[in-house]
């Protein structure tokens, strides 16, 4: 079983009401051997659709998770409980269906894999994982950005292989 953005399945989810469906061969396959699990973890961490922007700002997912940074919205309201709810209980969810990895969506502030938002509001990208991401990382599941799905193969493959 594969952990899954919720918007990356169409659900309309992101901050602005909108989805990401991903048309990827692969993506699709794994849709249609029932692999995926959907999760969005701001909606799950209690935040509504649609919802103001939010950019981690001092640091990474990692830091928010250990107190350091703070995700905010660009009228610097402080919405990082939401986010840290949320990676729990993606962590969670992932458990309950035995998942060992994860297709997020890149550049939010949950689930950017390799790139987020500089917490500027400016648009600008920087290296770096989101909250929910460095969480399941945290605890041993793969995290594989939507536009990564030939190394998320790669991955799946050596997993049903052991």
């Amino acid at each position: 079983m594969i952990l899954v953005s919720a918007c990356l399945l169409g659900q309309p989810v992101r901050f602005d009401g909108t989805g990401r469906r991903s048309d990827d061969a692969l993506f699709q396959l794994w849709r249609d051997q029932g692999r995926l699990v959907p999760f969005c973890p701001e909606v799950r961490g209690g935040l509504p659709v649609p919802r103001p922007a939010a950019e981690i700002s001092g640091g990474y997912g990692e830091d928010v998770l250990e107190g350091s940074a703070r995700v905010l919205t660009r009228d610097g309201t402080d919405v990082t409980r939401y986010f840290v709810v949320g990676a729990w209980q993606a962590l969670e969810h992932a458990r309950s269906y035995a998942v060992r990895m994860a297709i997020l969506k890149e550049g939010s502030p949950s689930c950017g894999s390799l790139r987020i938002h500089d917490g500027s509001f400016g648009g600008r990208k920087v290296p770096g994982e989101g909250v929910t991401a460095a969480l399941l990382e945290r605890h041993g599941i793969a995290v594989f950005a939507e536009d990564a799905l030939e190394a998320a193969a790669a991955r799946l493959a050596e997993l049903e292989r052991t």
